[in-house]
This record gives structure tokens, C-alpha cells and sequence, in this order.
């Protein structure tokens, strides 16, 4: 994932973890006092002082550079006459006309009125425990305060940290985690005590196009309310960024989009132009790995909501999230180590090694190892077997892979092609679950 903003090595929250490896994601959350190893944290926003607050500041800094431009130029100022003009005294000289513009309704299916439909269902999230501190981005699922996010937004509360939810009227509630899935990179949270707020539309990610008009809203770097727009630039772009304490990945198939992302917009919505909820953003491509803060360079990456709804509703209903899983051990052709977890789920692509000058290149995903009871074992698949696609779906690695089996949900059935000894073969399976 790309957002701590998971860094795809592709890429805030709540310490977010930095992903530094160049096609994995660095998450765009909250940014950790002392952030994880594995993501990216935006640093701790500094004291709300609201829009009055921050108002005053501008003003300030205004009073002082316009004190200094005033001085040589106040003496040639004199009031507006009817035509909107101004004299001065022996002077042919002329100011600028100062007209009154009406606040028409914004076009529909414009960046002004996206925004204005979903900034009262963006809310910033700020969280503190004894990972660090740092604040992500959040979106109203209902009226009574239950918050879709990013986990690396939010896991630093898991642990007895603190949390609280800044809404779009400047109001705010501590709020306590439903549930989290490291997998999917998604969590759960219900503001306590509020009511009558604004659930956002959810929306179809499947039906984007690539080069359709998209638009993101958080608090990157805290700035809260923060609109940027785009468009989509890519779809189901592999994205990992990084694993679980039990060695599983978290990638997930990627909307990519150019709309500026930066850590602090990691769990907001990225939206079409209808103001539907298509992705939550969650991770960043960063230029370089040598760390310091990440930002924009147009590389941003969502979590399409399609494939994570049914999770979503599971952590929603204090469920434990299930996923498919093909029960198999995985890399990319070549690499020497399996990439699997004990919990048996498709696990993270592990570097690729060497190989002859005169082995012929394959593009896949190489099963290293079948677990106990793999469905793909049952199906007839083998360890050295390269599967090359998932139903209509191109597998070109190992991060491919899990991305694919991601999207899908157990009990869905496909069909899996994969080269064995130089030959193509397919199988039908249906997928098991965790």
C-alpha cells in the first residue's frame, strides 16, 4: 500500500507506517510521533485554533506586508468616484474598479458542488497511544457516527490510545474502534454521542473509467476540509504496504489518481463526480526512499469500495473480517522464499532473485508452497506452477496475486490459468476462506 500514506512502492493517520520500497505504497495518514517501522506518519498536527484562528493569522501576516508595500504607495490612494475609479489630486491617474459578483449555484457535476455535497461527511480523526500521535481522515457511514477509515490511521488506539473526531462544523466527539483489518488496510469507528450527521453516498468503483474526473477530500498535514481533484489514472494497480505481525501483506487492487494526496487524507473518500464514494485514500508514490516526510508528486492510491463493503459491514457489526484465500504460498518466478503467513492467506511478494542468463523470462506468480487443505491444491495446482490469471484477470506477480484474491469473496468461484512445465492449463475452484 502506498499510504502512511501507504508508499506503493507505488502511498495520513495515526502514526502511519512509510513504505519506502519503489513499487509499494506509503500510507498518507496521520503522522506518528515515533511511526512504525512499516508506514508513513504525518507529524502531529499542531493545536486546532479553527477557522476564526487561522483567519486572524492570515490576517496578520497581511497587516505586516501590506504595512511595508503601504507606505510608498497609501499617498496616491483616494476614495472610489460613481464611475469606479479613483483621482488623485493633479493626477490623471487611475485604481482598479471594485465590482460586486453574485454567489451563483455551482454547475452540476463540478468540483464546487462535489465539495459542498461531501465535506459534512468527511471528518478528521486525530489519535494518540503509545505508538505516537497524528490524525488521518474519516467517512460518515451514518447518521449516529459510525466512521469508515484507514487501520493505519487508527491502530494506534488500539492498544488503549485515545481518539477523537473533528466533524465539518467544527464540533467533536471521542470516538472507540468497531474493528479493524489489517488485510484491506480498512477499520471501523462510532463516534459516542452525536447524531443527525450527514452519511456520505457510496458509490460503484467498478464502474470507473480510467481518465474519469475524480475528487479527493481529507486533512493532509492536518489542514482539515482539504479538497484536491484529478483523475483516475489507473485501475487494480497492485499495491503493497506491508505486512501483519503474521508475516500476511496488505495490498489490495489500487484506483490510482493524480488528485493531490499527502499524509493526513489517509482514510477520506476519493469521489466521482456525482459525489459517491468510489475509494478510500490510503496510500502515496514517493520519489525517494531516503525518508523525511512524503508528499503529492501525483502518485496517489485508493481502496476501491466495492471489493471492501462486505468487510466493512462485518467490522461494522463487531464481526471478525473473513477474506478468500487460495491457500497457497507465493513470489514472483525466480525469488527464493515463500511469501506466506501461518494464517495461510497469500502473503507478501519477497524480492526476486537472480536468475540464469538463458532461463526464458515468465511473468506470474510462482507457488512456492500449498497449505493444508489448499483449495488450489484440491484443484490440482502444484508448487512450481506459475499462475498467470484470475478469471479475465492478468497476474504479472506475486503482489498481483493477492491484490486479485483480494477483490474476491470466499465462496466465489473462478478460474484460475497457470503455466506448468511451459504448457497452459485452467482450472475451475471456488475460493476458501480465512
Amino acid at each position: 500500500m502506498t499510504e502512511n500514506y501507504p508508499n506503493p512502492q507505488t502511498g495520513g493517520h495515526t502514526p502511519d507506517p512509510h513504505a519506502t520500497a519503489p513499487l509499494h505504497g506509503q500510507p498518507a495518514g496521520p503522522p506518528p510521533a515515533a511511526p512504525p517501522a512499516a508506514g508513513l506518519a504525518t507529524p502531529p498536527a499542531p493545536p486546532r485554533r479553527g477557522r476564526k484562528g487561522f483567519a486572524a493569522a492570515v490576517l496578520a501576516g497581511a497587516l505586516v506586508v501590506g504595512g511595508g508595500a503601504g507606505l510608498g504607495g497609501a499617498a496616491v490612494w483616494s476614495a472610489f468616484d460613481d464611475e469606479g475609479t479613483s483621482t488623485s489630486a493633479g493626477s490623471d491617474r487611475t485604481s482598479s474598479q471594485v465590482v460586486s459578483a453574485s454567489d451563483e449555484e455551482a454547475p452540476k457535476g463540478s468540483v464546487e458542488q462535489v465539495a459542498a455535497k461531501v465535506l459534512p461527511s468527511v471528518v478528521q480523526i486525530e489519535v494518540s497511544g503509545a505508538q505516537g500521535a497524528g490524525s488521518g481522515s474519516g467517512i460518515v457511514l451514518s447518521s449516529d457516527g459510525v466512521i469508515l477509515t484507514n487501520n493505519h490511521v487508527i491502530e494506534a488506539a488500539a492498544d488503549g490510545g485515545e481518539m477523537t473526531v473533528a466533524f465539518s462544523d467544527g464540533s467533536r466527539a471521542e470516538a472507540e474502534i468497531l474493528g479493524r483489518d489489517p488485510l484491506t488496510d480498512t477499520a471501523v469507528i462510532k463516534a459516542k454521542g452525536v447524531d443527525d450527521l450527514t452519511p456520505a453516498t457510496i458509490g460503484d468503483s467498478e464502474s470507473l473509467d480510467v481518465g474519469e474526473q475524480v475528487v479527493a477530500i481529507g486533512s493532509p498535514f492536518g489542514l482539515e476540509s482539504t479538497v484536491t481533484s484529478g483523475i483516475v489514472s489507473a485501475l487494480d494497480r497492485p499495491v503493497n504496504v506491508g505486512q501483519d505481525d503474521q508475516n500476511n501483506s496488505t495490498t489490495y487492487p489500487a484506483i490510482q489518481t493524480d488528485a493531490a494526496i499527502n499524509p493526513g487524507n489517509s482514510g477520506g473518500p476519493l469521489v466521482n463526480m456525482n459525489g459517491e464514494v468510489v475509494g478510500i485514500n490510503s496510500s502515496i508514490r514517493t520519489a525517494s526512499s531516503t525518508g523525511g516526510e512524503a508528499g503529492s508528486i501525483g502518485l496517489g492510491f485508493a481502496i476501491p469500495v466495492d471489493p471492501v463493503l462486505p468487510i466493512v459491514d462485518q467490522m461494522s457489526e463487531g464481526e471478525r473480517p473473513t477474506h478468500a484465500r487460495l491457500g497457497i504460498s507465493v513470489s514472483d518466478p525466480g525469488a527464493r522464499a515463500a511469501a506466506e503467513g501461518p494464517s495461510g492467506l497469500l502473503g507478501q511478494q519477497q524480492p526476486q532473485a537472480e536468475q540464469e542468463d538463458d532461463a526464458p523470462a515468465v511473468i506470474g506468480a510462482e507457488v512456492v508452497e500449498l497449505g493444508e487443505d489448499s483449495t488450489a491444491g484440491e484443484a490440482g495446482i502444484k508448487a512450481g506452477d506459475v499462475i498467470t490469471a484470475i478469471d479475465d484477470t492478468r497476474i504479472n506477480s506475486a503482489d498481483s496475486l493477492v491484490a486479485t484474491i483480494r477483490s474476491y469473496r470466499p465462496g466465489d468461484e473462478v478460474s484460475v490459468t497457470f503455466l506448468r512445465d511451459g504448457q497452459e492449463q485452467t482450472v475451475t475452484l471456488e475460493l476458501a476462506s480465512d
